[in-house]
Protein backbone atom coordinates (compact mmCIF):
# COMPACT_ATOMS: atom_id res chain seq x y z
CA UNK A 1 0.00 0.00 0.00
CA UNK A 2 0.89 3.59 -0.61
CA UNK A 3 1.18 6.45 2.21
CA UNK A 4 -2.26 7.76 1.03
CA UNK A 5 -3.52 4.21 1.72
CA UNK A 6 -5.28 4.30 -1.91
CA UNK A 7 -3.32 1.08 -2.95
CA UNK A 8 -0.97 1.70 -6.49
CA UNK A 9 0.89 5.23 -6.45
CA UNK A 10 -0.54 5.99 -9.52
CA UNK A 11 1.68 9.09 -11.21
CA UNK A 12 0.64 12.36 -11.62
CA UNK A 13 1.16 16.00 -11.99
CA UNK A 14 3.42 15.86 -8.58
CA UNK A 15 5.72 13.67 -10.94
CA UNK A 16 6.73 16.97 -12.66
CA UNK A 17 7.08 19.08 -9.50
CA UNK A 18 10.67 19.34 -7.90
CA UNK A 19 11.60 20.73 -4.47
CA UNK A 20 14.24 23.79 -4.94
CA UNK A 21 17.85 22.24 -4.63
CA UNK A 22 19.03 26.00 -3.17
CA UNK A 23 16.78 29.32 -3.01
CA UNK A 24 18.52 33.38 -3.72
CA UNK A 25 16.76 36.18 -3.22
CA UNK A 26 13.14 34.06 -3.84
CA UNK A 27 14.94 32.25 -7.14
CA UNK A 28 14.11 29.03 -6.75
CA UNK A 29 16.77 26.57 -8.61
CA UNK A 30 15.15 23.18 -9.04
CA UNK A 31 16.29 19.76 -10.68
CA UNK A 32 14.64 20.51 -14.23
CA UNK A 33 16.77 23.79 -14.09
CA UNK A 34 19.73 21.58 -13.32
CA UNK A 35 19.09 19.28 -16.05
CA UNK A 36 18.61 22.41 -18.51
CA UNK A 37 21.86 23.78 -17.58
CA UNK A 38 23.92 20.42 -17.84
CA UNK A 39 22.02 20.05 -21.88
CA UNK A 40 24.20 23.71 -22.59
CA UNK A 41 27.38 22.40 -21.07
CA UNK A 42 27.20 19.14 -22.52
CA UNK A 43 26.21 20.66 -26.19
CA UNK A 44 29.41 23.02 -26.03
CA UNK A 45 31.64 20.88 -24.66
CA UNK A 46 31.18 17.71 -27.37
CA UNK A 47 31.32 19.87 -29.90
CA UNK A 48 34.41 21.97 -28.42
CA UNK A 49 36.13 18.38 -27.79
CA UNK A 50 35.02 17.41 -31.73
CA UNK A 51 35.51 20.50 -33.25
CA UNK A 52 38.31 22.54 -31.42
CA UNK A 53 41.47 21.19 -32.59
CA UNK A 54 39.56 19.59 -35.64
CA UNK A 55 42.02 17.26 -38.17
CA UNK A 56 42.18 16.71 -42.16
CA UNK A 57 41.72 12.77 -40.62
CA UNK A 58 39.39 12.58 -38.25
CA UNK A 59 38.82 11.00 -34.81
CA UNK A 60 36.12 8.66 -33.59
CA UNK A 61 34.51 11.39 -31.79
CA UNK A 62 34.79 14.53 -34.54
CA UNK A 63 33.59 12.02 -36.83
CA UNK A 64 29.87 11.75 -34.73
CA UNK A 65 29.96 14.84 -34.18
CA UNK A 66 30.60 15.55 -38.52
CA UNK A 67 28.08 12.82 -38.58
CA UNK A 68 25.35 14.63 -36.93
CA UNK A 69 26.37 17.90 -38.16
CA UNK A 70 25.92 16.46 -41.44
CA UNK A 71 21.98 15.11 -40.55
CA UNK A 72 20.42 18.19 -39.73
CA UNK A 73 22.63 20.43 -42.25
CA UNK A 74 22.10 17.81 -45.43
CA UNK A 75 18.69 16.02 -43.65
CA UNK A 76 16.63 18.47 -42.61
CA UNK A 77 18.61 22.42 -43.39
CA UNK A 78 19.15 21.34 -46.90
CA UNK A 79 15.95 19.52 -47.78
CA UNK A 80 13.61 22.17 -46.42
CA UNK A 81 15.39 25.63 -47.35
CA UNK A 82 17.73 24.47 -49.87
CA UNK A 83 21.68 25.18 -49.93
CA UNK A 84 21.37 28.07 -50.56
CA UNK A 85 19.12 29.95 -48.35
CA UNK A 86 19.59 27.21 -45.55
CA UNK A 87 23.31 27.12 -45.26
CA UNK A 88 23.21 30.55 -43.03
CA UNK A 89 20.82 28.90 -40.63
CA UNK A 90 22.75 25.37 -40.12
CA UNK A 91 24.57 26.28 -36.98
CA UNK A 92 21.02 27.35 -35.31
CA UNK A 93 19.16 24.60 -36.17
CA UNK A 94 21.89 22.05 -34.82
CA UNK A 95 22.12 23.86 -31.63
CA UNK A 96 18.03 23.40 -31.61
CA UNK A 97 18.64 19.55 -32.29
CA UNK A 98 21.08 18.76 -29.85
CA UNK A 99 19.68 20.37 -27.08
CA UNK A 100 15.95 18.82 -27.92
CA UNK A 101 17.54 15.94 -28.19
CA UNK A 102 19.85 15.77 -24.91
CA UNK A 103 16.88 17.43 -22.93
CA UNK A 104 14.76 14.69 -24.02
CA UNK A 105 17.36 12.00 -23.54
CA UNK A 106 17.79 12.82 -19.56
CA UNK A 107 14.28 10.51 -18.70
CA UNK A 108 15.82 7.33 -19.68
CA UNK A 109 19.73 7.81 -17.98
CA UNK A 110 19.93 6.58 -14.62
CA UNK A 111 19.30 9.46 -11.38
CA UNK A 112 18.13 11.81 -13.86
CA UNK A 113 15.42 10.76 -15.17
CA UNK A 114 13.10 12.94 -16.30
CA UNK A 115 12.72 15.08 -19.55
CA UNK A 116 13.33 18.58 -19.51
CA UNK A 117 10.94 19.14 -22.50
CA UNK A 118 8.46 17.66 -20.24
CA UNK A 119 8.23 21.08 -18.52
CA UNK A 120 5.83 23.47 -20.87
CA UNK A 121 8.19 26.73 -20.41
CA UNK A 122 11.47 24.77 -21.61
CA UNK A 123 9.54 24.20 -25.74
CA UNK A 124 8.00 27.26 -25.47
CA UNK A 125 11.45 29.47 -24.81
CA UNK A 126 12.91 27.71 -28.06
CA UNK A 127 9.58 28.39 -29.95
CA UNK A 128 9.69 31.93 -29.58
CA UNK A 129 13.38 31.87 -30.45
CA UNK A 130 12.49 30.69 -34.23
CA UNK A 131 9.21 33.11 -33.82
CA UNK A 132 11.50 36.07 -33.17
CA UNK A 133 13.19 35.15 -36.44
CA UNK A 134 10.60 33.84 -38.67
CA UNK A 135 8.41 37.47 -37.97
CA UNK A 136 11.63 39.30 -38.48
CA UNK A 137 12.83 37.86 -41.89
CA UNK A 138 9.34 37.80 -42.97
CA UNK A 139 9.23 41.17 -43.22
CA UNK A 140 12.91 41.50 -44.01
CA UNK A 141 12.45 39.59 -47.33
CA UNK A 142 9.36 40.83 -48.97
CA UNK A 143 8.76 44.29 -46.81
CA UNK A 144 6.05 45.96 -44.76
CA UNK A 145 3.40 44.97 -47.42
CA UNK A 146 4.41 41.92 -49.02
CA UNK A 147 4.93 40.91 -45.16
CA UNK A 148 1.49 40.95 -44.33
CA UNK A 149 0.69 39.16 -47.47
CA UNK A 150 3.16 36.40 -47.07
CA UNK A 151 1.53 35.56 -43.10
CA UNK A 152 -2.27 36.28 -44.16
CA UNK A 153 -1.73 34.41 -47.27
CA UNK A 154 -3.50 37.46 -48.76
CA UNK A 155 -4.30 37.26 -52.41
CA UNK A 156 -6.75 38.67 -54.85
CA UNK A 157 -7.64 35.80 -56.88
CA UNK A 158 -9.90 34.13 -53.73
CA UNK A 159 -12.44 37.17 -54.87
CA UNK A 160 -14.93 38.15 -51.83
CA UNK A 161 -13.33 35.05 -49.57
CA UNK A 162 -9.60 36.46 -49.51
CA UNK A 163 -10.69 38.07 -46.12
CA UNK A 164 -12.16 35.48 -44.28
CA UNK A 165 -9.10 33.74 -45.80
CA UNK A 166 -6.78 36.31 -44.73
CA UNK A 167 -7.95 36.67 -41.39
CA UNK A 168 -7.63 32.38 -40.59
CA UNK A 169 -4.09 32.44 -42.14
CA UNK A 170 -3.25 35.70 -39.75
CA UNK A 171 -4.55 33.52 -36.27
CA UNK A 172 -3.43 30.67 -37.55
CA UNK A 173 0.47 31.88 -38.18
CA UNK A 174 1.00 34.10 -35.30
CA UNK A 175 -1.23 32.72 -33.04
CA UNK A 176 -1.00 28.84 -33.40
CA UNK A 177 1.73 27.81 -34.96
CA UNK A 178 3.99 29.14 -32.41
CA UNK A 179 2.11 27.38 -29.91
CA UNK A 180 1.36 24.05 -31.82
CA UNK A 181 5.25 24.41 -32.20
CA UNK A 182 5.92 24.20 -28.43
CA UNK A 183 2.96 22.07 -27.53
CA UNK A 184 3.88 19.41 -30.12
CA UNK A 185 7.40 18.82 -28.20
CA UNK A 186 6.13 19.03 -24.90
CA UNK A 187 3.14 17.17 -24.67
CA UNK A 188 5.12 14.24 -26.33
CA UNK A 189 7.58 13.97 -23.78
CA UNK A 190 4.71 14.72 -20.64
CA UNK A 191 3.12 11.89 -22.13
CA UNK A 192 6.01 9.58 -22.52
CA UNK A 193 7.85 10.11 -19.03
CA UNK A 194 4.35 9.84 -16.94
CA UNK A 195 4.13 6.72 -19.10
CA UNK A 196 7.45 5.28 -18.07
CA UNK A 197 7.15 6.53 -14.20
CA UNK A 198 3.83 4.22 -14.52
CA UNK A 199 5.30 1.89 -15.32
CA UNK A 200 8.36 1.66 -13.36
CA UNK A 201 5.99 2.20 -10.25
CA UNK A 202 3.85 -0.40 -11.21
CA UNK A 203 6.21 -2.72 -11.73
CA UNK A 204 8.19 -1.88 -7.91
CA UNK A 205 4.07 -2.05 -6.68
CA UNK A 206 3.98 -5.29 -7.84
CA UNK A 207 7.15 -6.87 -7.10
CA UNK A 208 6.20 -6.68 -3.24
CA UNK A 209 2.75 -7.90 -3.60
CA UNK A 210 1.79 -11.50 -4.41
CA UNK A 211 1.68 -10.07 -8.09
CA UNK A 212 5.51 -11.26 -8.96
CA UNK A 213 4.56 -12.63 -12.59
CA UNK A 214 2.98 -9.33 -13.50
CA UNK A 215 5.65 -7.20 -12.21
CA UNK A 216 7.68 -9.39 -14.64
CA UNK A 217 5.64 -8.30 -17.33
CA UNK A 218 5.38 -4.52 -16.09
CA UNK A 219 9.07 -4.78 -16.45
CA UNK A 220 9.33 -5.50 -19.85
CA UNK A 221 6.61 -3.13 -20.51
CA UNK A 222 9.06 -0.29 -18.69
CA UNK A 223 12.24 -1.91 -21.33
CA UNK A 224 9.82 -1.31 -24.47
CA UNK A 225 8.80 2.11 -23.54
CA UNK A 226 12.26 2.85 -22.85
CA UNK A 227 13.44 1.80 -26.11
CA UNK A 228 10.50 3.83 -28.06
CA UNK A 229 11.31 6.38 -26.27
CA UNK A 230 14.49 6.85 -27.37
CA UNK A 231 13.09 6.49 -30.80
CA UNK A 232 10.31 8.91 -29.97
CA UNK A 233 13.34 11.29 -28.52
CA UNK A 234 15.15 11.88 -31.53
CA UNK A 235 11.70 12.30 -33.93
CA UNK A 236 10.47 14.81 -31.72
CA UNK A 237 13.97 16.84 -31.92
CA UNK A 238 13.96 16.38 -36.26
CA UNK A 239 10.39 17.84 -35.87
CA UNK A 240 10.68 20.45 -33.72
CA UNK A 241 13.71 21.62 -36.26
CA UNK A 242 12.25 20.38 -39.49
CA UNK A 243 9.00 22.62 -38.52
CA UNK A 244 12.03 25.66 -37.59
CA UNK A 245 13.27 25.43 -41.49
CA UNK A 246 9.83 25.12 -43.08
CA UNK A 247 8.81 28.48 -41.18
CA UNK A 248 11.93 29.94 -42.39
CA UNK A 249 11.52 28.61 -45.98
CA UNK A 250 8.22 30.06 -46.16
CA UNK A 251 9.40 33.56 -45.22
CA UNK A 252 11.92 33.18 -47.42
CA UNK A 253 9.88 32.32 -50.57
CA UNK A 254 9.66 34.56 -53.11
CA UNK A 255 6.50 33.83 -54.46
CA UNK A 256 3.52 31.89 -52.90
Amino acid sequence: MSDNGCGFPAPGLHSFLFKPIFTVGGFEFNKVMLLALLTTLVVITFFYAAFGKAKVVPGKLQLAAEAGYDFVRRGIVYETMGKKDGEKYVPLMVSLFFFIWIMNIWSVIPLTQFPVSSIFAYPVVLAVIVYLIWVPLTFKTHGFVGGWKNITGYDNSLGPIKWLVSFIEFFSNLLVRPFTHAVRLFANMFAGHLMLVMFTVASWYLLNSWLIPAAGVSFVMTMAMILFELFVQAVQAYVFVLLACSYLQGALAKQH
